[in-house]
């Protein structure tokens, strides 16, 4: 049976991006820096360093994504307490630390959470009503999987 969370008027926000796509992930923040206010903000290190800057207001910093901020942030969707990842990622480039990248997108995936990976999902996002209001999500059920016989 699949249970409820309540995601509050206030979202966890986790902010992610790649070399290439941290000038792209800075811009759309600045620009969306009002909506943003209302939101508690968590980024992967130097993520966080630069958003901290050009928004002029705190942002709860993990670890450098290959340093290991990539799996922190995974270890908090998995814990609840992260609502939206938005991960600007570089489709084009190969990264030292792509298996903890996958990581983090498989457990956005698993745990419900809202996702998004370019410009425009991350626009529709966080310009929907819905992000103004609290929102019951269906977190899956994964008591099967738990009890599975292992051999």
């Amino acid at each position: 049976m699949n249970t409820i969370r309540t995601i509050g008027k206030r979202k966890r926000i986790a902010l992610v991006a790649h070399d290439n796509k941290k000038k792209d992930l800075i811009e759309w923040a600045k620009h969306n820096a009002v909506i943003l206010a209302k939101h508690e903000l968590v980024a992967t290190g130097t993520t966080g360093k630069l958003l901290e800057e050009e928004l002029d207001r705190p942002v709860k910093k993990m670890l450098s994504g290959p340093l290991g901020g990539d799996q922190q942030i995974g270890a908090m969707i998995a814990e609840g307490m992260i609502d939206v990842l938005i991960f600007f990622w570089d489709p084009m480039e190969a990264q030292p630390h792509d298996s903890d990248v996958k990581a983090l997108l498989r457990l956005g995936v698993a745990w419900n959470i809202l996702l998004a990976c370019d410009r425009a999902t991350a626009d529709f996002i966080l310009t929907s009503p819905l992000m103004q209001e609290v929102y019951d999500t269906i977190v899956p059920d994964y008591e099967n999987y738990l009890k599975r016989k292992v051999v």
